[in-house]
């Protein structure tokens, strides 16, 4: 799977992890140049607490476009870390 996002693969990898129709990119194979800590959080009943970056790409700011669980609760612990994309992100094969 790949995240794009004007026309620049953020994120590749075979390995995603499908959650709620959201796929999981490991963090290494996420490219941080593109990626900027936001300030935002949320919570969802059973991962934990999202972070969020915004995603930033030839000059174009994509604010809070992508997430991860930092420390997730067991029940998500196989995406501790793993990136999501949305906002415009396309996730492609």
């Amino acid at each position: 799977m790949k995240a794009i996002w004007n026309d620049i693969v953020i994120a590749d990898s075979d390995r995603t992890v499908e959650i709620e129709g959201n796929h999981y990119f490991p963090p290494n194979t996420v490219d941080n140049r593109y990626l900027e800590e936001s300030r935002t959080h949320t919570t969802c009943p059973w991962k934990g607490e999202a972070s969020y970056y915004h995603v930033q790409v030839n000059g174009k700011v994509n604010l809070d476009a992508a997430w991860y669980y930092p420390d997730p609760k067991d029940a998500a612990s196989e995406i501790r870390g793993y990136v999501a994309f949305w906002k415009g992100v396309e996730i492609k094969e």
